[in-house]
């Protein structure tokens, strides 16, 4: 019991031994023998033949042993069962790639000998890469004997044999057939003659009918022709009206469209001329700015609020700059909006011109159709058939005319769409020039909050003039109060009853409450410390000191207040041992030094000084507070002895 599994032509290579390669297509046949004699057993035979050479003949029976060493030998991974679908699929496989320039499955059969004759040859299925030829299957096939070629031929004259009786029964049955159609074809061509004579009689009747009813149709014909004159005249008619109503429309939209671009053009130069405008006043700004940063820098020196305020004001100034750079982002946006509208309207004029020449076409188009008309008409007499031709003529003109019609009505649409669109653009133009107005507001006000600030700097210049003359002031306070002490120091003789006087003063108490270890203070002066008898002598008798003073002028040191803080080269040394002063006794009469409170608030308003009330009056380095630090640390126990001062009445002079 055999079973064929596969029998077809594959092409394969032929490798001999000193010969050249060379193709074949030999048929490969597959078939699955089942034998049970002795035993019950299955075995693969594999034939290779050829269809021109009828002694060519290859046998390869692989039983299930041999298949066993086959797989060891050659690293198989499929059973004896799965072997021969998956080595068909490698046939056919081959058979697909070898149309290829390069196929990647190749079939080769290799001889050792140099023809292929009695000797075994090698049957191998190779995979070809760049690399490498990978031979996934390799068989050895043995030459068929003469009893195997025998029966091969055997075989192959039994198959021609019961071909040739096939077709033997298949040329009896045809001839059979054949005489049948001839008979059928001799009672077909008699039936047809005697059609033929019955179509001739019918032809006749119907020629004679047709020629009336074609002469009926002439009559409709012409009366149908001028119908369809009068209708298409009227058309005409109609026609040429609406041609020029719609012209008359599509110019006076074109003067309104021409108005308004007018008007745009003007209000984008007027936008053009304000937007200079701003640039100017803010180059101005900008140049009142640079200016009040020089005058803020001067005073940053003396005053470190006034940088924080500064600080603040380039803040701003920054800020509005932003503002500006996106106020002229703004303004090259409407710029844009407006060279779009310009394009629009140039779009809208091509198509105007466009829309003239349709005229211009359709007018051509009916001239065309009033000739074809005139000559449909001469060929309507001559039949039918010419009529229907007319009449589809006719059809497609109406078609024609529907779609210029449709036409016309779209651009009215489109022409609809674009004014809209205009008076949008004339919309957001109007916007553009509200938000234009808004920063000119924004402007002014920014303007005036300079002016503010510049009313405020001035206020702060006053204020520091008050503050100058108020040390002046205070300077010559000072003077007079050091003559008074060197008077009281170096003439105590001369002058008794102010010594005894003083005395007086210094020992009794005073129920006055401004007095202070009975010396008098005076705080409406702005003086809140306390003050020494030969000031009390002073001004109880000023006649008899400005005598004294004229007799004996004395050159008292001055004292000045530097106000851009420079350290002096003044030296204990510079001030003469008989007009020394003692600092005051407590740190708070140390600070107000004499001054009314209303000098020493700080107002909202102004721009507070920088040191006056502490680093002028209350700071301990000497090298820094120029003279007053320098009377100061004389009066130190550690530089210096202790002298004699109008406060303290119980000490000497060291002179």
């Amino acid at each position: 019991m055999s079973q064929v599994l596969f029998q077809q032509l594959v092409p394969l290579q032929v490798k001999c031994k000193d010969c050249e390669e060379r193709r074949l297509s030999v048929r490969v046949s597959i078939e699955l023998q089942s034998v049970s004699n002795p035993v019950h057993r299955k075995d693969l035979v594999i034939r290779l033949t050829d269809d021109t050479d009828p002694f060519f003949l290859y046998n390869l029976i692989i039983s299930e042993e041999d298949f066993q060493n086959l797989k060891f030998q050659q690293g198989l991974l499929v059973d004896f069962l799965a072997f021969p679908q998956k080595f068909i699929d490698l046939l056919q496989q081959c058979t697909q790639e070898h149309s290829k320039e390069i196929p990647r499955f190749l079939l080769q059969l290799i001889s050792p000998a140099p023809i292929l004759d009695n000797s075994p040859v090698l049957l191998n299925v190779v995979e070809t890469n760049p690399f490498k030829h990978l031979t996934h299957l390799s068989l050895k096939l043995l030459p068929g004997s003469d009893v195997e070629i025998k029966k091969f031929l055997a075989g192959c004259l039994k198959c021609s044999k019961e071909e040739k009786l096939s077709l033997t029964q298949s040329l009896d049955d045809m001839t059979r057939q054949l005489n049948l159609t001839q008979k059928t074809l001799s009672e077909k061509i008699q039936e047809l003659d005697k059609l033929r004579n019955e179509w001739a009689s019918h032809t006749a009747t119907l020629t004679s009918k047709h020629s009336q009813e074609l002469t009926n149709e002439k009559e409709k014909a012409l009366q149908a022709q001028v119908q369809y004159q009068l209708q298409q005249e009227q058309q005409k008619k109609d026609l040429e009206t609406l041609h020029q109503r719609n012209i008359n429309q599509l110019q006076n939209r074109l003067s309104e469209l021409e108005t308004a671009n007018k008007d745009l053009t003007e209000r984008k130069y007027k936008g053009d001329s304000t937007v200079r405008e701003l640039k100017a006043k803010l180059s101005g700004v900008e140049e009142e700015l640079q200016r009040a940063k020089q005058e803020v820098l001067s005073l940053r020196r003396e005053n470190s609020t006034l940088d924080a305020e500064c600080h603040e004001k380039e803040k701003h100034i920054n800020q509005l700059q932003t503002k500006v750079a996106v106020l002229e982002q703004e303004i090259k946006d409407k710029d844009q909006l407006v060279l779009r509208t310009k394009e629009a309207f140039d779009t809208i004029q091509e198509q105007k011109v466009a829309l003239e020449e349709n005229g211009e076409k359709s007018q051509v188009q009916q001239e065309k159709l009033e000739a074809t008309i005139k000559s449909l008409s001469a060929e309507l007499l001559k039949a039918n058939e010419i009529i229907k031709k007319l009449q589809g003529d006719l059809k497609t003109l109406m078609g024609k005319l529907k779609l210029k019609n449709t036409v016309t009505i779209q651009q009215e649409k489109l022409l609809a769409e674009k004014e809209e669109k205009l008076q949008k653009e004339e919309k957001e133009l109007q916007d553009v020039g509200q938000s234009l107005r808004i920063k000119e507001q924004e402007v002014c006000r920014l303007q005036e909050q300079l002016g503010a600030t510049v009313q405020k700097l001035e206020e702060s210049k006053q204020l520091l003039k008050n503050n100058e003359k108020l040390i002046t002031w205070l300077n010559k306070e000072l003077n007079e109060n050091q003559l008074v002490r060197k008077q009281d120091a170096l003439g105590p003789s001369a002058t008794p009853p102010a010594h005894s006087s003083s005395n007086t003063i210094r020992s009794g108490t005073s129920p006055n409450p401004n007095m202070i270890d009975g010396r008098p203070t005076y705080p409406a002066c702005g003086m809140g410390y306390p003050v020494s008898s030969a000031y009390v002598f002073q001004n109880t008798f000023p006649h008899s000191l400005s005598a004294k003073n004229a007799i004996h002028p004395v050159a008292g040191p001055k004292v000045h207040f530097n106000l851009q803080f420079t350290k002096p080269n003044i030296s204990v040394g510079d001030v003469q041992s008989g007009a020394t002063i003692t600092p005051c006794s407590t740190d708070k009469e140390n600070e107000n030094l004499g001054l009314e409170s209303k000098y020493l608030k700080k107002r909202e308003d102004s721009i507070p000084l920088r040191g006056l009330s502490q680093n002028l009056f209350s700071n301990p380095d000497p090298q820094k507070d120029g003279t007053l630090g320098a009377l100061q640390a004389a009066s130190k126990p550690t530089a210096l002895p202790p002298a004699s001062s109008a406060y303290f009445p119980g000490q000497l002079p060291n002179s």
